[in-house]
Formats: structure tokens, C-alpha cells, sequence
């Protein structure tokens, strides 16, 4: 699995034989302006909530690859009458895909679309594949819900975490849910975008090297494989 970070907190995963699109928010960050929504494919796109900075540019490459939308009833509802096809979820369901199973878990934020009407509850999703489990946890507040995930659903191979505090978690609380995840890697995401939520970089590998974790911070555009 090779997971490509594309800014913000969009993530384009390639699994065996499908690309997911996590939280497409590329156009309109300036720091990801190297990153051309023309050429990323995708197979599914996945959305934890309906906020602009997260689902800006679910519509162009949805219409664009025939990617099917993935979300609460809600935001799938608002994708379909755009004509975009979808499969909505809730809190605690799990349905299984052609490229995996996901379940869909819990987010502590809030959820509207750019035009302040209702976007359903966030969420996070687990993905698993035939040799791999992780993590997508979306906007969220520490919560101790965390720790019915690996209880549940099983080991975590990575834990994908916003570090960037302010709207979501920080550094101190991510180390504390991957302690919750009984996860040892966690891959940052929700960072640096804009004045809010800039982080010491320094200060989180050291941080987190500290209560033996393994942060991944990587620069847009970088990768990792798992």
C-alpha cells in the first residue's frame, strides 16, 4: 500500500488494485499549488466531513475519474444531486468494497457545507485490505473512542492523525491516541495549511521520539509504504 500526501489532509492511497482520494482539498491550498487535480485518479474518494477544506475539489475529480464518493448520508445525498455516485455510511457500520473493507468510526468536530447548511456528523474510517489495517481519523478531538478500535476491529498498521490543533488534535494529544490505537506509527496530517494550525516540526518528532512513537510528516507530494 502506498499512501501520498497531498496537503492539508488529503491523502491519495493506492491499494492492490485501487486508488482512494482522502479529502480532496488541493486547489485552494496554496502550499500544494504544485499538485494538479487534472492528473490524480481515483477509484473511490473518501470524506470524514463537509467542510471546504476538505471537499473542495470532490466534484471536479469525481466528475472527471467516475470516482464513487464515500461518506455520511448527508454528503453523499449532496454529491448525488450534482451527479456524482455514492455509498453513505454511519457510525459504527462497515461495508465491504471491492478494494477492502471500511468501517466507519467516530469524530469529535462539527460538519457543514461552504454554504453553512448541515453536512451530517464527521467521521473517520478504518480501511483494511487482505495484508493491511489503518487508520483515517478525520477532523477530530482526542476521544476516548479511540480505544475500542484495535479492541474491535483489530491491529493497526498506521494511524493517520491531524497534528495541527486549534480545530482538531495536537501533538500531545495524537501521541495519547496512538497510545489509545495501540499504534507505534502515526502519519500527521491537518498541518501547516495556514496560520491556525503551523507546528514545530522539531518539537513533534522529538515529542513523539520521546514516548517511543514513529511520526511521519511528510512534505506534499511525499510518500510512504506500508
Amino acid at each position: 500500500m502506498k499512501i501520498t500526501y497531498l496537503g492539508h489532509a488529503t491523502l491519495s492511497i493506492e491499494t492492490k488494485d485501487k486508488t482512494l482520494l482522502i479529502d480532496p482539498f488541493i486547489s485552494g491550498n496554496e502550499l500544494a499549488k504544485d499538485i494538479d487535480i487534472d492528473n490524480l485518479q481515483a477509484d473511490y474518494i473518501l470524506i470524514t466531513h463537509a467542510h471546504q477544506d476538505h471537499i473542495l475539489d470532490v466534484e471536479a475529480i469525481a466528475k472527471r475519474t467516475g470516482a464513487k464518493v464515500i461518506s455520511n448520508y448527508e454528503i453523499v445525498t449532496y454529491f448525488e444531486n450534482k451527479g456524482i455516485a455514492g455509498h453513505p455510511m454511519n457510525h459504527g457500520g462497515k461495508w465491504h468494497f471491492d478494494f477492502g473493507t471500511l468501517h466507519y468510526t467516530n469524530a469529535i468536530h462539527s460538519s457543514s457545507f461552504p454554504d453553512g447548511s448541515y453536512g451530517g456528523q464527521p467521521g473517520g474510517f478504518v480501511l483494511e485490505t487482505g495484508h493491511h489495517r489503518i487508520y483515517i481519523a478525520g477532523d477530530t478531538a482526542l476521544t476516548y473512542d479511540m480505544k475500542l478500535i484495535p479492541d474491535v476491529i483489530g491491529d493497526l498498521d498506521l494511524a493517520i492523525l491531524p497534528v495541527g490543533d486549534n480545530f482538531t488534535m495536537g501533538i500531545d494529544e495524537a501521541i495519547k491516541a496512538s497510545k489509545f490505537l495501540s499504534c507505534n506509527k502515526v502519519l500527521g496530517v491537518h498541518f501547516d495549511t495556514f496560520g491556525y494550525i503551523k507546528i514545530d516540526h522539531k518539537e513533534a518528532y522529538e515529542k513523539f521520539a520521546k514516548a517511543k512513537k514513529e511520526l511521519y510528516l511528510l512534505s506534499i507530494g511525499g510518500n510512504i509504504k506500508i
